[in-house]
């Protein structure tokens, strides 16, 4: 069964979704905000998600960057905003399309059924086993980062948290899906633990620790890997 994520504050609007939805089939879980889809998402990934970018407590646009950092799943906005400056940052960000309110159900399905396919058939993207830069190289398969000729010694828990960024490179890695994959907690309590382990990786690896090159903090929302 497919599993669809509804992140719309519009109670009404929600219902309906997650009535027609039901109705072939999708397992549906709702957000009615953001921080609680970035939640939800990590904890119980999508395969599909449909968005509104109106949040009450950040830009849908956001949003998207966040599940971009870790989930290929397809986003599908559902948004009354109509410029096409609008559409573009939603599409720049990573969604897949733009449906504007108000919008046929029967359109919606279709386009739902559309992007499932695409990602169906989308193939694997290959794994690189080097991430090289002016500093450091990281050997994924061998497990292991040479600086300077010299190998870096990290432990289990820096190691799994370095590959989890590398290997989303520019992109935002939300806390909540580090603190899941790492930890298998998703607790906003245990920030603590990122911000301790990012420290120790950027004594190891960056030049000026304390103006990271390659291990970017994003304020209150995760991490993100500069190569």
């Amino acid at each position: 069964m497919t599993r669809m994520l509804v992140v719309e504050d519009d109670p009404q609007l929600a219902r309906a979704l997650v009535i027609n939805l039901q109705a072939r089939h999708y397992d549906v879980d709702t957000a009615p905000d953001g921080a609680t889809a970035l939640r939800l998402a990590s904890a119980r990934p999508p395969d599909v998600v449909l968005l509104d970018l109106g949040l009450p407590d950040m830009d849908g646009v956001d949003v998207i960057r966040g599940l971009r950092g870790w989930t290929r799943a397809p986003i599908l906005v559902l948004s009354a905003r109509q410029s096409s400056g609008e559409k573009v940052s939603a599409l720049d960000a990573g969604a897949d399309d733009y449906v504007t309110k108000p919008f046929g159900m029967d359109e919606l399905l279709a386009r739902l059924r559309a992007a499932v396919r695409r990602a169906e058939d989308l193939p694997l993207a290959q794994e690189t086993s080097l991430v090289e830069t002016a500093d450091f190289v990281i050997d994924l398969l061998a497990k292991k980062v040479v600086r300077g000729e010299r190998d870096v010694r990290l432990t289990p828990t820096e190691w799994h948290l370095l590959e989890i960024l590398v290997t989303h490179p520019r992109r935002l890695v939300t806390q909540q899906h580090l603190l899941h994959e790492v930890w298998g907690i998703s607790r906003h309590d245990r920030t603590n633990y990122l911000r301790v382990y990012m420290a120790q990786l950027r004594r190891k690896l960056e030049k000026d620790p304390s103006h990271p090159r390659y291990l970017i903090t994003e304020p209150g929302m995760g991490y993100r890997f500069e190569a």
